[in-house]
């Protein structure tokens, strides 16, 4: 297992005790358990932060391949921690805007105080439903821009391998081409040897053709002037 896959372990690990704790914290009205749960949370918050700037570091160092579908995680992951930290806080403020509203309570009040607890709980509800719809919009954003991201990778790289087919295929005809002309030089040169064999074939033949002529005159042209003189 790889440095970057324990991080994701650990950071998922810690995710899943934030989750919990901030669970117990919205349920919890005891001020020192809450007290406990604030600092297991901060603890578990800073924790995390140091967790995802270490994944960070590590992403760095990976290939351009791995470097752009670990990037996609690690900003999921960033964008989950703030949606903790951001419910962490709303979880914090109702607890204290109970503790004032009990605290302010009056018997000449009581009903218009527990109203507005009531209403800034619903309040504290609405923004809580908001911020997380958001960070499921901000997920699915991220995740459509991860599969943008290799979807134009692995077209860069089609592209790729399409270009270095076509440099094959282009010097694959300049060789087609260096070979055809190879072949005509060698082609135009044994006809000129096939023209010069019969140029020196002809006057081989004419030479012989003199010589026997020649040879026959000279034969019977002394034998023609013996029967003249005669």
């Amino acid at each position: 297992m790889s440095l970057l896959e324990q991080y994701e372990q650990q950071y998922a690990s810690l995710i899943a005790e934030i989750t919990a704790h901030i669970g117990r914290l919205q349920q919890q009205s005891n001020n020192s358990e809450r007290h406990d749960l604030c600092s297991k949370i901060d603890g578990s918050m800073a924790e995390a932060q140091e967790l995802l700037e270490q994944m960070g570091l590590e992403v760095r160092e990976l290939n351009p391949g791995q470097r752009s579908s670990f990037n996609g995680k690690l900003q999921v992951a960033q964008a989950e921690l703030k949606r903790l930290q951001a419910e962490y806080r709303m979880s914090k403020d109702k607890q204290k805007a109970q503790a004032n509203a009990f605290t302010t309570l009056d018997l000449g009040d009581s009903y218009e105080d527990v109203s507005i607890s009531t209403d800034q709980r619903q309040r504290l509800l609405d923004n809580s439903e908001r911020i997380e719809r958001t960070g499921n919009r901000l997920t699915e954003g991220y995740r459509v821009a991860v599969e943008t991201e290799q979807l134009g990778a692995q077209v860069l790289n089609d592209l790729h391998h399409q270009r270095e087919t076509l440099q094959g295929a282009r010097a694959r005809l300049r060789e087609t081409n260096a070979e055809l002309g190879r072949a005509s030089r060698t082609l135009n040169t044994m006809m000129l040897r096939a023209l010069r064999e019969k140029v020196v074939l002809y006057g081989v033949g004419v030479c012989f053709v003199v010589a026997v002529g020649v040879s026959l005159y000279l034969t019977f042209a002394p034998s023609s002037t013996t029967s003249v003189t005669s």
